[in-house]
């Protein structure tokens, strides 16, 4: 893969000057993306499943022909995905819907410090309502789940876990398959949050086992607006929706009314059929590269990035070991937010702040961090400017006094 030539299928890098470094937010999207988006307003903008015409006919087979492509990606049925607004969408879906319905006083609920505030949210919601107790699996000490503190607080009042696939922090990568593998011996289902793995990672649910699985399409070169559930279909089936309007109901009484099946039970209303499509040329986009090719590039530049910073005093890398294209660091004595402005005003956009997952933050014992993310169409270049700003930065707070 040459990340050079990728550059071009991005409009935005058309700016040479731009160094794009927060992709774990939110990625560019390519030209394909944006052009299947385009066509559908252009072509056969209409609604799906209700119009008996022939550009209700073509948006509809376009929009579930995107599913099928979402399905294959993971490795699922066409039945088994939804589509919701986004992965937070997906993720209160399940909690909403499966965790109000079976959970109670007597159970647990595991958790950790390393999650996105859309994997742990949802589920403390569920704890103040039903009384099940939400329990925090013990981070080790570079702040990594692992299966060992996994056991210390599996019990059999377990019946939900809800954690990350990767940590869109500290970019290490959670032993999934091996927690759901004990998480079923104990009967408990097991909800994995994979907004960062979906865009890097192969994932195969049926491998996994897991019972939901839940990712975005923004992270992965597809449109915002647009998320995924994977749910298995027994657990679909005995799930109550949670949204009621057009499209999802079967029959409707006066007192009374009658659902679909799923996937189409939670999709009520008009759904996102232009991020869908845009999602299934994503999809298209990706697995022409490879995610393999494309992980492996971004561990290079990683590794390459962190040598780098390893060399200029004064920077506190915490995530060092990362799993991933995701860098999380701070200048001692300079507050992130006061910070970033110096990288952009050299054109570099990354991010600083709590990233959505203040637990983490405090468990590092600071107000925020400073985080890079690199992804396919980074190259050695980017990471050069990066260094070269941040060791400026550096200098720069050192002379005014920070």
């Amino acid at each position: 893969m040459d990340a050079h030539v990728i550059k071009k299928d991005f409009p935005i890098l058309k700016d040479k000057t731009l160094v794009y470094l927060d992709t774990s937010a939110s990625s560019l999207k390519p030209n394909n993306v944006i052009d299947k988006i385009n066509e559908y307003y252009k072509e056969y903008g209409v609604n799906v499943h209700r119009g008996v015409y022939n550009l209700s006919y073509v948006a509809t087979s376009k929009y579930e022909k995107a599913r099928e492509k979402i399905a294959s990606f993971i490795n699922a049925e066409f039945e088994e995905i939804v589509f919701t607004r986004g992965a937070s969408s997906a993720l209160n879906l399940v909690a909403s819907s499966y965790g109000l319905t079976n959970l109670s006083a007597d159970d647990e609920i595991i958790v950790s410090e390393l999650e996105h505030h859309s994997s742990v949210l949802p589920w403390q919601n569920v704890s103040k309502i039903t009384g099940a107790k939400l329990v925090y699996v013990p981070l080790n000490k570079a702040g990594r789940i692992t299966v060992e503190n996994f056991k210390k607080v599996l019990t059999i009042h377990t019946k939900v876990v809800a954690l990350t696939y990767i940590s869109n922090v500290m970019g290490y990568i959670t032993p999934i398959k091996e927690i759901i593998k004990l998480a079923h011996e104990k009967g408990a289902i097991v909800c994995v949050d994979a907004a960062q793995a979906a865009p890097h990672k192969t994932i195969d649910v049926k491998e996994i086992d897991c019972d939901f699985l839940a990712f975005s399409g923004h992270k992965m070169c597809g449109p915002t607006g647009i998320g995924v559930l994977y749910g298995k279909p027994d657990l679909l089936a005995q799930m109550p929706p949670i949204e009621f309007g057009g499209d999802m109901i079967d029959t409707v009484e006066k007192e009374h009314a009658t659902w679909k099946d799923s996937p189409y039970k939670f999709e009520t209303g008009t759904p996102p059929i232009a991020e869908a499509i845009g999602l299934g040329a994503a999809v298209d986009y990706l697995d022409n590269i490879g995610l393999k090719t494309i992980t492996d590039h971004e561990k290079k530049l990683s590794a390459y990035t962190i040598d780098k910073m390893k060399e200029i005093e004064d920077i506190e890398i915490y995530n060092p070991n990362t799993d991933t294209g995701i860098i999380t660091f701070n200048i001692k004595g300079v507050h992130p937010h006061d910070a970033i402005t110096y990288f952009d005003g050299d054109n570099i956009s990354m991010r600083a702040g709590h990233h959505c997952a203040q637990l983490l933050i405090k468990w590092l014992k600071v107000p925020a961090t400073l985080r890079i993310s690199f992804y396919l169409y980074n190259t050695v270049e980017d990471a050069d400017k990066f260094i070269k700003s941040l060791k400026n930065a550096r200098d720069f707070f050192k002379e005014v006094g920070f």
